[in-house]
């Protein structure tokens, strides 16, 4: 065990947050994503158990966001004509504020497939229990300071 670590934050997801580097994207994948054909060719890490919300503030506790970027963090549009409310985005507003004071603007939507096709290139996807719709969200390191 050591300090200051949220528990939430596995010694397999520790490792590989450490070897990312500046630019690399971590998926933190709801429930319904296909984290295992989307995440083949990168690390797969389950943790069922858990919600986006926990694991994103956990991650964001030891990882930094990319400042050179305009937004360091992509959610996955609601398909169009679907009519699904996704408050779970507000938790994460309020998590990207608290730990790296950003607001909204710092934050992307992408169209289901390109969301896909932008998590292919990720480092690593993280496969939790998340029941919420478009609970996917897509962080892009930055640099320690």
């Amino acid at each position: 065990m050591l300090k200051g670590i949220p528990p939430v934050l596995s010694p397999e997801l520790l490792k590989v947050l450490c070897e990312m580097g500046h630019g690399d994207v971590l998926v933190i994948a709801d429930g319904n994503f296909p984290a295992e054909s989307v995440g083949k060719d990168g690390n797969v890490i389950r943790m069922d158990g858990h919600s986006v919300p926990d694991i994103l503030e956990a991650v964001l506790s030891v990882f930094p966001l990319d400042r050179y970027v305009e937004q360091p963090v992509h959610l996955m549009k609601v398909v169009e004509g679907d009519q699904t409310e996704v408050p779970i985005w507000e938790d994460y507003k309020r998590i990207m504020k608290q730990k790296e004071g950003l607001g909204e603007e710092a934050t992307g939507y992408l169209e289901r497939f390109d969301f896909y096709q932008e998590a292919k290139k990720a480092y690593a996807v993280i496969a939790t229990g998340e029941q919420a719709l478009y609970a996917n969200i897509m962080l892009q390191k930055g640099v320690v300071k």
